[in-house]
């Protein structure tokens, strides 16, 4: 499969798949083409013609240009962040922009069985990791595990197996981030948020988008 053309070519791997593209794209969308060869026709980053190394070197690659990925950042000061989608790279996965309001940020929550890359495109984010609450575990404190900022052009990848986090900006302004998820568990299904202060989990049905492809929903 085409995956294993790229992969053969060190280094600078976004720069070597650029090569084949139409000339006319700017780099993130050749980023984000290069992401949906990368993934191919398979189900996901756990399945084995998959390399999460090689994706997260692809998010490493391409550095920030707000020129490139602007018309997808639509932000809305009224809530914590915005999901807007990009890309459903192979129709197992979902390439996603979020735009992360000043002083907000998400709740505690899981990633519904899905793995995550997370790339900073502008501002800085913080993470905060907490252990997940075990089934039956009486009320008590959520337990943290960890807390980073990640700066721009900085990726950090998430999933279950990790524990729950949060992520929030503490800034003045605007941050943003993409996200590529696989599978697009929590956009079918939802996630779980949990209450910090007792560790309870409730279930949200429905996280879609804010906006699809550059247009508002």
């Amino acid at each position: 499969m085409a995956v294993g053309i790229v992969q053969t070519v060190r280094p600078g791997a976004l720069a070597a798949f650029e090569c084949n593209l139409n000339v006319d794209m700017n780099r993130f969308d050749r980023f984000v083409l290069a992401l949906k060869e990368a993934l191919g026709p398979s189900s996901g980053l756990t399945s084995d013609d998959v390399d999460v190394e090689f994706l997260t070197k692809l998010m490493k690659d391409y550095k920030s240009d707000e020129r490139e990925w602007a018309k997808f950042a639509m932000g809305d000061a009224s809530k914590g962040y915005t999901r807007n989608l990009v890309d459903e790279g192979n129709g197992k996965s979902n390439l996603l922009v979020l735009v992360w309001s000043p002083g907000k940020g998400s709740p505690i929550h899981d990633h519904g069985n899905a793995h995550c890359l997370m790339k900073i495109l502008r501002g800085d984010l913080t993470e905060t990791r907490y252990a997940f609450p075990e089934a039956g575990e009486e009320e008590k404190p959520m337990k943290v595990i960890s807390e980073k900022v990640y700066k721009e052009n900085q990726v950090a990848y998430m999933a279950d197996e990790l524990g729950v986090h949060r992520v929030w900006n503490r800034g003045s302004d605007f941050a943003v981030s993409l996200h590529l998820y696989t599978p697009p568990n929590v956009a079918k299904g939802g996630c779980h948020i949990f209450n910090e202060k007792t560790g309870k989990k409730s279930h949200i049905k429905n996280c879609g988008y804010y906006s699809a492809y550059g247009k508002k929903l």
